[in-house]
C-alpha cells in the first residue's frame, strides 16, 4: 500500500498521475475537453433523435465518438483511469487520486 506522501510526490500539479511531465500541463486541458466533446455528444445524439436521417448530424455524431474514444485513451495513458473500467494496465489505483471531477478541488 502507498503511503499518503509517496502518493502526493508522484502527482503533478493538477492533483493527477502524471500531470504536466508528458502533457505540458494537459490532463486538466484533456479533461475540460472530454466535457466538451460529451456535451456535444449529448446535443447531437437528441438532435438525431428527432432528426434521425440528417447524415451531418451522423457524421459529427461519428466524428465525435472517435473524438471521445481518442480523448479518453490519451488521458489514461498519460494521467491514470478515468473511471473504475479504465484500470486496465496498470495496478488498481484509480482510487488512489481525485475523481476526474474534483481535479479543480485539489
Amino acid at each position: 500500500m502507498i503511503n499518503r506522501n509517496e502518493q502526493n510526490e508522484r502527482r503533478g500539479a493538477c492533483g493527477m498521475n502524471n500531470c504536466g511531465r508528458r502533457t505540458g500541463g494537459g490532463c486538466k486541458k484533456i479533461l475540460d475537453r472530454l466535457r466538451a466533446v460529451d456535451f456535444a455528444l449529448t446535443e447531437t445524439i437528441l438532435y438525431l433523435d428527432a432528426y434521425p436521417t440528417c447524415r451531418e448530424a451522423m457524421a459529427l455524431y461519428k466524428n465525435l465518438v472517435a473524438e471521445r474514444r481518442q480523448l479518453v485513451e490519451t488521458y489514461e495513458g498519460q494521467c491514470g483511469p478515468l473511471t473504475m473500467y479504465g484500470n486496465v494496465s496498470g495496478p488498481w489505483d484509480w482510487t488512489d487520486g481525485p475523481m476526474p471531477w474534483e481535479a479543480d478541488a485539489n
